[in-house]
């Protein structure tokens, strides 16, 4: 079996004393991996629940999911189960068997991408929250470091214990942020949402849950290279995209929807040439410099998928949105990114599925780009690491003319 990683035993060393912890470590450093010994070294565990995105426990891509990590590191003694974190918020089914068996059995719990339990007021993170009761011996894994918005880390704390923080998310609120209500009238309705403008004290933050962490980066001896690769959109597509833009900037829906009309008009405006011609073209290319089976091609929207799929046999063809995270693809060493996306987070949690600890070859990431400027726009985002979307709602009718 693999050595363990300095980082690997640096972790297990922090934690194996404690029965609550969390690895806040980078796509591909072997969590999954700190995680099982983590758990090895507790006794008497009756059985352990690994919580985890559902296209983790069922992966588009055989062989990639957490079973099979589980697996190929010996598995454990005790029962295992899988489960899809999205299925506690939509099962009541699957929830109440999960609480009866974690009130009789001694439990190891797993929670798996714990970015997703953020929201201490969604039903899903609720229901995570009170299985955490149930049981002492706790662990959060998640592929960032301890996250920039304070108000993401009570609810993952909470989860591994109350005493942590020991506090009310009125006190935590209050002691960590500040913040400002805004409110709205649109239309004949008022709108209310609080924005956070500063943080204070940081440093006592980090202070209580620093003894419960172990971050780590990803140090890999692979280069990696990121390839722009151009294409042509047809005339009469681009003459559509025009005309598309002009029917969704008029200035009585953009005032009626204050510009929140934008993510809408862009999707509309990008789909028109998922499909371009010579997109396909280029990407063969691409393919043809490699092997297929070593591609992985990931698409936005449906057509565009699905017409990859039909043109490039034994290329795995995923969705940005959904196959970004959670699976290990090391076995490929190529990333195209057919159809660009807003949220560089998809983006850089893709490239992680095939640079990982166990790749040693050269890592290829290429990225299309159309001749229209909402394909500059969306690339320059992702380049930036920022939030456009909400500069775009302040925008005026002339502005966004010109920069789309």
């Amino acid at each position: 079996m693999q050595t363990l990683l300095n980082s690997q035993t640096e972790a297990i060393t922090k934690l194996s004393p404690l029965k609550v912890g969390a690895l806040f470590k980078r796509p591909g450093t072997g969590k999954s991996r700190t995680a099982i010994e983590l758990i090895r070294s507790v006794k008497e565990i009756e059985q352990v629940v690994w919580l985890t995105p559902f296209r983790s426990v069922n992966p588009k891509v055989a062989g990639s999911g957490i079973q099979d990590e589980v697996a190929k590191w010996g598995g454990f003694e005790v029962p295992t189960l899988f489960i899809g974190i999205e299925s506690l918020s939509s099962s009541d089914r699957i929830y109440l068997e999960l609480y009866r068996l974690l009130e009789v059995r001694k439990t190891f719990l797993v929670c798996d991408e714990s970015l997703k339990i953020k929201n201490g007021d969604a039903k899903r993170t609720k229901r995570i929250q009170e299985l955490g009761q149930l049981t002492e011996n706790k662990l959060i894994l998640n592929g960032t470091p301890v996250s920039r918005n304070l108000l993401d880390i009570k609810p993952q704390f909470d989860f591994l214990s109350q005493r942590i923080l020991n506090m009310s998310d009125a006190e935590y609120k209050n002691t960590f942020c500040e913040y400002t209500k805004i409110t709205k009238l649109i239309g004949n309705r008022r709108f209310s949402k609080e924005f956070i403008t500063k943080y204070h004290n940081v440093d006592y933050l980090y202070s209580l849950i620093r003894p419960y962490v172990y971050e780590a980066d990803l140090q890999l001896d692979v280069t990696q290279q990121h390839l722009d690769v151009s294409y042509e959109i047809e005339p009469e597509i681009k003459e559509e995209y025009e005309r598309l833009k002009e029917k969704y900037l008029d200035d009585e829906k953009l005032q009626m929807l204050n510009n929140n009309i934008f993510l809408e008009m862009t999707m509309k405006m990008q789909h028109l040439y998922s499909c371009a011609e010579d997109k396909f073209t280029v990407t063969r290319k691409i393919i043809e410099a490699h092997r297929p089976e070593d591609v992985v091609i990931y698409c936005k929207f449906v057509d565009s998928r699905e017409t990859c799929q039909k043109l490039f046999p034994g290329v795995t063809i995923l969705s940005i949105q959904s196959d970004s995270s959670s699976v290990n693809l090391q076995a490929k060493n190529v990333t195209i990114e057919f159809d660009k996306t807003w949220n560089f987070a998809d983006v850089d949690q893709y490239k992680f599925r095939i640079f990982r600890t166990g790749q040693q070859r050269t890592c290829y990431h290429y990225y299309l780009d159309g001749n229209v400027k909402l394909e500059g726009l969306m690339k320059g985002n992702n380049l930036k690491k920022s939030d456009l979307l909400n500069y775009f709602k302040t925008c005026t009718k002339k502005e966004l003319k010109e920069i789309l």
